[in-house]
């Protein structure tokens, strides 16, 4: 029996798993073509994939300034209390009616999810609204193979998609729907109907976080491998309607309730 198994990438490790595009000329790890409407590429991008230079707070030091304190001295801090009194410090520049800077009675902050730092350029951009919305992407393992990838989200996570939409004045406004803007399976993987497989759990996924309506925007007149929007063929067949039957771009859309 095939074994079946839906990752959410919201990890590093998770986005090690985005299978490899049919093209080799484009890459989803180093994509940012819906988020960037004037100057995103499908493109794939080697560099996108190495560690991000070190930040000014991790770079080597210049050389010493020969006037400064040794780095191993103490700092002295006029307005700290002694070590025997439990006053706070003194804030000569805090006005009359500032409250303390830290309550140890407070509850501390909730840990928000997050992807970290340091990672790949794409993984930032998948996982910037994840203490908010959740994933942006999904991974498709068919037998522990990588196989088909998705990415989508709230309309205003991708600016292209946002633009596109603008041209067609009949889509409706209110409420605004989610969008899936990549459905990509490998050349090996394809014809067992795993992709729609995969479009089905993430429109599950999508009612759950509230969503009334998703849209998806083919592209006609291109190379299969050239675009991972899929084709108005695709989605019809996964429960779309053709809301906008553009003969270049058209707009599919299904209801989600």
């Amino acid at each position: 029996m095939t074994a079946i198994r839906i990752v959410d990438v919201i990890d590093e490790a998770a986005f090690m798993l985005i299978p490899p595009c049919a093209d080799p000329g484009f890459d989803h790890r180093s994509c940012d073509y819906w988020e960037d409407a004037d100057r995103g590429s499908k493109a794939a991008r080697l560099s996108w994939l190495e560690p991000p230079p070190p930040s000014a707070s991790e770079r080597p030091a210049l050389a010493d300034n020969p006037f400064a304190p040794p780095r191993d001295a103490a700092v002295v801090n006029p307005f700290a209390p002694s070590p025997r009194s439990s006053r706070p410090a003194f804030n000569p520049f805090a006005d009359d009616d500032d409250g303390p800077i830290d309550n140890p009675f407070a509850p501390p902050p909730p840990n928000r999810p997050s992807v970290g730092s340091g990672g790949p350029r794409k993984l930032g951009l998948l996982g910037r609204g994840l203490a908010v919305f959740g994933s942006y992407a999904k991974v498709m393992l068919v037998d522990d193979e990588p196989t088909v990838y998705a990415q989508f989200g709230p309309l205003s996570a991708f600016p292209r998609a946002q633009r596109l939409r603008e041209l067609y004045r009949q889509l409706p406004d209110a409420p605004l729907p989610a969008v899936i803007t990549c459905i990509a399976t490998t050349a090996a993987g394809r014809g067992a109907g795993h992709a729609t497989q995969l479009v089905e759990a993430i429109c599950d996924d999508l009612a759950g976080r509230g969503f009334a309506a998703v849209e998806a925007y083919p592209e006609r007149g291109t190379r299969s491998d050239a675009t991972s929007a899929a084709t108005p063929e695709f989605w019809l067949s996964a429960g779309f309607s053709l809301a906008v039957d553009d003969e270049r771009f058209p707009v599919v859309r299904r209801d989600l309730g």
